[in-house]
């Protein structure tokens, strides 16, 4: 298929935007090439969602024993050493698997750092490679406030890499890295305080539900301050000190978690001519960018959707639907689900519950199940879910607070996706007694 150019499809960074796509585009006898300048897999694997799921599982387990603490005895603790330990034994491994997959189905993976400098043409390292596609799927990094002495703070990729972990830990911002890791430093034993550029956490999120997480975390001794204006971050009497306009505070460790930008400097874009903005690049809704044969992929697409794996995972797949034949049309995305890693969860997806309530198109139910008798087993004293349905009564969105709610919403999300009328969930059996049969039974 490659004649013209070294390959038919180059992508620019090795994550979810590209493996679940490039694999099952080589399969197909398609020349692929796959460019990145750190860890194959990108942030998902090694610095986010599974490196951050592994230190959360013993938070969870510690949870579950503070509910039942009556029926189980004793206190649980967390060895902060170990968890990272695990971690690291669950993790490393990732981009070495997650590279070999990509060479089982014959795809080049060239290491280093890659940029455009043609429409055809990515440069690596001084070598040039030319392709008749090319998807730019960089992704994003953190964001880093501007003040004076901001180099003394750490990002999310720092923290999941802690060996000791800090008697107090500041963490400037309040939303998802924020609050995750909030929780999980809280729960180890550290001393958190939350700095609040505004006066809401996790403004994604329904209010009500929000407020429960940020009560239950006060009510675990982490401290949020709303509204906070961080003038200059400097060293004083040994301890790392924030300077804000309500005063110093004084911390051993600071975790900026203010947002994450896309990686859209120096790959050239500008020599190229694809657009971008702060947001991302622009593509059209067939994943183009301003250069026909030039696309873009995951969290570096502005394209308006939740910039999660699920995300970058579908528009990758779609690329390779696309790229091959097997569909020319313009991507419609499904109801993409979002959760927070907190205790308790918050998890939701489609119509949330605001817009919900602002329109005359939608219903909300509303449901208390703290006193229901699956949630009584294990002491669930936080349960609330929320119901968005149409005029047709088919189920449009959900959202969940407690610490099965990701379980739930993941349970549920088959009648939003398809559209489920009454009549078709009552057809649906559930295994009985579990978390998933309890999701349904308001439907």
């Amino acid at each position: 298929m490659a004649e013209k150019y070294d390959y038919d499809v180059l992508y620019i960074g090795a994550g979810h935007g590209t493996f679940d796509g490039a694999m099952p585009l080589a399969s197909q006898g398609y020349k692929v090439a796959v460019v990145e300048a750190d860890k194959i897999g990108g942030t998902c694997p090694n610095w986010g969602c599974n490196a951050k799921i592994a230190l959360d599982l013993p938070v969870q387990l510690k949870e579950t024993q503070q509910q039942l603490k009556n029926i189980v005895k004793g206190n649980l603790s967390i060895d902060w050493t170990q968890n990272m330990l695990n971690k690291h034994k669950v993790i490393d491994g990732l981009p070495g698997a997650i590279e070999g997959g990509l060479k089982a189905f014959g795809i080049d993976v060239i290491h280093g750092y890659g940029k455009l400098t043609a429409a055809h043409e990515v440069q690596v390292d001084g070598k040039t490679y030319s392709a008749d596609k090319i998807v730019v799927a960089t992704g994003l990094r953190p964001h880093r406030v501007d003040v004076k002495g901001s180099e003394m703070a750490h990002d999310s990729k720092d923290f999941l890499n802690l060996d000791t972990l800090p008697m107090h830990i500041a963490i400037i911002g309040a939303g998802y890295i924020a609050m995750e890791f909030a929780t999980i430093a809280n729960a180890a034993g550290s001393q958190v305080t939350i700095l609040m550029h505004g006066d809401r956490a996790l403004r994604q999120f329904n209010d009500e539900y929000v407020d429960t997480v940020v009560k239950d975390l006060e009510d675990k001794g982490v401290r949020f301050i709303k509204n906070a204006k961080i003038e200059q971050i400097h060293d004083e009497q040994c301890k790392t000190t924030i300077e804000t306009s309500d005063g110093p505070i004084f911390t051993d460790y600071i975790l900026d978690a203010s947002g994450r930008i896309p990686n859209v400097e120096n790959i050239g874009l500008d020599e190229v001519g694809v657009k971008y903005d702060a947001h991302g690049i622009k593509v059209n809704d067939h994943l183009q960018t301003s250069v026909d044969n030039i696309y873009a992929s995951g969290d570096v697409a502005d394209t308006g959707q939740p910039k999660l794996t699920p995300t970058a995972i579908f528009e990758s797949q779609y690329l390779t639907s696309q790229f091959t034949g097997a569909s020319d049309k313009a991507i419609e995305f499904p109801a993409i689900p979002s959760v927070v890693f907190t205790s308790p969860r918050i998890a939701q997806v489609g119509v949330s519950v605001e817009e919900a309530k602002n329109s005359d198109e939608y219903t909300v139910e509303e449901h208390d199940m703290s006193h229901d008798w699956y949630r009584a087993i294990t002491n669930e004293h936080i349960a609330k879910r929320a119901y968005v349905f149409d005029k047709q009564h088919h189920l449009v969105g959900a959202t969940e607070v407690s610490p099965e709610a990701d379980s739930v919403i993941d349970s549920i999300l088959p009648a939003i996706a398809l559209q489920l009328d009454k009549q078709q969930i009552n057809k649906i059996v559930h295994l009985f007694p579990t978390i998933g049969s309890d999701a349904w039974q308001h439907l």
